[in-house]
């Protein structure tokens, strides 16, 4: 699968880190409409990527939701409209939601979230560990999926504490019937270390660094496994 990630190429300052305008983004408000255009270019890519790199099953797209986009009334049949537009299938879409957006208002994040699963849209929760959510509010968020954050995957294996709570989540995750990806992995070590626990998927520069779609169709073309 892929995650659709943003840059800005500014005509002046180059590439600029998300890190530096999201936040921006979010305070003036100008994260939905960004936001609205990520989903879609995602959506649209995948779709097309789906029927020229057949697999079976067919790869899914991770779309990152930020909190102003999450508290938008219109935001199920804005995604509803897209998915329908582009032809993708909405079990083909992952929603990911990072744990301290749902913790805002929990009951709302429920609501909104049920929509979505009535759509069979996948959501996923992000950043797991880093946003103190109430394990009774997790047993009641209908999600598909648990990220590891990549604060506890870095030291995996050499710090006690964070490979405790990544076996920790990891057992969570199994014990509420749901998958779990880690993220940030960098190193072999860490990619079989998360094997031997039993974590499902991964994601980080061990596998690639973040591509434009042109380098990614070569990547599709190699068809690589791990």
């Amino acid at each position: 699968g892929w995650e659709a990630l943003i840059r800005w190429m500014h005509p002046e300052r180059g590439m600029v880190s998300p890190l530096d305008f999201i936040p921006l983004a979010e305070e003036t408000g100008l994260i939905v409409p960004i936001g609205q255009w990520v989903l879609l270019e995602a959506c649209r890519q995948a779709s097309d990527w789906q029927n020229r790199h057949v697999t079976d099953p067919p790869r899914m797209i991770n779309v990152n939701l930020s909190m102003r986009q999450f508290q938008q009334k219109d935001l199920v049949e804005m995604v509803t409209r897209v998915l329908t537009d582009q032809r993708l299938h909405p079990r083909h879409l992952k929603l990911e939601i990072t744990e301290s957006v749902m913790m805002k208002d929990p009951e709302a994040s429920i609501g909104a979230m049920q929509q979505f699963k009535s759509l069979n849209v996948n959501l996923v929760i992000d950043d797991f560990g880093t946003g103190y959510s109430s394990l009774s509010y997790l047993k009641r968020f209908p999600v598909d999926a648990l990220k590891v954050d990549k604060s506890f995957v870095d030291r995996l294996g050499q710090d006690a504490e964070d490979t405790a709570i990544v076996e920790a989540i990891i057992s969570l995750s199994k014990a509420l019937g749901l998958r779990v990806t880690a993220e940030g992995i960098e190193t072999l070590e860490q990619f079989e270390r998360l094997k031997t626990m039993g974590c499902d998927q991964g994601q980080g520069y061990y596998f690639s660094r973040p591509l434009p779609a042109k380098a990614m169709e070569d990547l599709l073309r190699k068809d690589p496994a791990w």
